[in-house]
């Protein structure tokens, strides 16, 4: 996997406090279900926990060719980080930067960023009342002004949800609840990620126009 390459397919996003075994085990069955990159998450936890946590999962994830992106400002020493709409602005120099997004106005800003996410896309129960879902319409609308591939993030819980963000031009989906909470994740994970990869073969996805320098 290229070090600047974005995110694509099923993107992994943590919460321990929603997996229903230990998340090292979480993250491995989803592993083993195709997933290929992971966003970890677990801001509660303070720098040096959360360090040997990154350790954990990037050894998992590099047994199957996969990649770690930390969430927040502070990449725990690695080469890739996922930022909040709020900012860092300008991004930290580092070697892949992601960036949540939620409209056009925050995908305005992005400059060195290499991928967003846009969200919610469904009702979440992740975090309910958090809205309005912009469903695939508003989905497809966000996605042809943005200037980096985009993700779809929230609610997306079934092939037919990976699907419809896909055609709506998405890059992949990037999903918490329902493998956090999944009974089997490695069942679920292969579902999602057959699904990305069944739709991307026939989606035709607006054009990006290219805004900054590839480092």
């Amino acid at each position: 996997m290229s070090g600047n390459a974005a995110p694509s397919g099923v993107v992994l996003l943590t919460d321990r406090w929603q997996a229903r075994r230990p998340l090292t085990e979480v993250v491995a069955a989803a592993v083993a279900g195709g997933v290929r990159w992971v966003v970890l998450r677990e801001k509660d936890l303070s720098r040096a926990e959360r360090a040997a946590l990154a350790t954990e999962l990037r050894a998992i994830l590099a047994d199957a060719g996969g990649r770690l992106i930390v969430a927040g400002p502070d990449p725990l020493d690695g080469a890739a980080v996922h930022l909040p709409a709020a900012g860092p602005y300008p991004p930290p120099a580092v070697r892949l930067v992601g960036r949540s997004c939620h409209d056009a106005a925050e995908l305005a800003r992005l400059t060195t960023e290499d991928y967003a996410t846009l969200s919610p896309v469904f009702p979440t129960r992740t975090k309910p009342g958090y809205g309005p879902p912009l469903h695939p319409a508003g989905l497809r609308e966000l996605v042809a002004t943005s200037p980096v591939p985009v993700l779809a993030l929230g609610g997306i819980e079934t092939r037919e949800h990976v699907a419809a963000c896909v055609a709506a031009g998405a890059v992949g989906v990037a999903v918490l609840g329902a493998l956090m909470r999944a009974e089997d994740p490695t069942e679920v994970a292969a579902a999602l990620t057959e699904a990305a990869g069944r739709a991307g073969h026939g989606a035709a996805r607006p054009a990006l126009t290219p805004t900054r320098e590839v480092r």
